[in-house]
């Protein structure tokens, strides 16, 4: 599709590590609880945002990269840096997708959704039917947010589980993932080019 794709080990601080099995993962709760416990401690809102800034900064720097702006995409935790980013960096994002993401508009002062107020980007939001990270509550008080904001974007609630995205997990959706493809695009298509 012609763009570049800058895909960072948010985990990296966290040393060496080889990540479980993903159907373990996502089905056994022990294995979960250890695996996040360790991978939260190696990055929260502020180490993202401050490697979000070499990241831009990096891209901006290839020389076949034909413009300064760009689009961010997260996936479950990652949906709300994604999104924090294009608050805190409103120039240089011009596009930003979550998906599943979760903890999009909680009472923490570091939530994504007390930025939309910064948002220039265009959003698009895809949430899971089934995620106790982001019940129906915390979807509307996101698009509140975002409306009250003027911020260009818009909210769509896939029939999936949360972790429909990504193939190698039980939460798998094919259906729900190929159209996650198809608005990313088209969302990335009608900013970037």
């Amino acid at each position: 599709h012609g763009y570049l794709v800058l895909l960072p080990d948010l985990f990296y601080r966290s040393g060496p590590y080889t990540a479980p099995d993903p159907a373990k993962l996502f089905s056994d709760q022990a294995v979960r609880d250890a695996w996040f416990t360790r991978m939260r401690s190696a990055i929260d809102h502020e180490r993202a945002m401050r490697d979000s800034v070499a990241y831009l900064d990096t891209l901006a720097a290839v020389p076949d990269v034909a413009t300064e702006r760009f689009g961010v995409v997260g996936y479950c935790m990652s949906g709300g840096m994604a999104l924090a980013a294009a608050g805190l960096f409103p120039d240089r994002i011009a596009a930003a997708a979550s998906y599943h993401g979760g903890r999009l508009a909680t009472d923490d002062p570091t939530s994504p959704h007390l930025l939309a107020p910064k948002i220039k980007a265009r959003v698009y939001v895809g949430v899971a039917t089934d995620d106790a990270s982001c019940p129906p509550e915390m979807t509307q008080r996101l698009e509140e947010a975002l409306t009250a904001a003027g911020v260009d974007h818009t909210v769509e609630t896939y029939a999936a589980r949360h972790g429909w995205a990504p193939a190698d997990t039980p939460a798998h959706d094919e259906a729900a993932a190929e159209r996650h493809w198809t608005t990313m695009l088209s969302l990335f298509d009608s900013t970037l080019k």
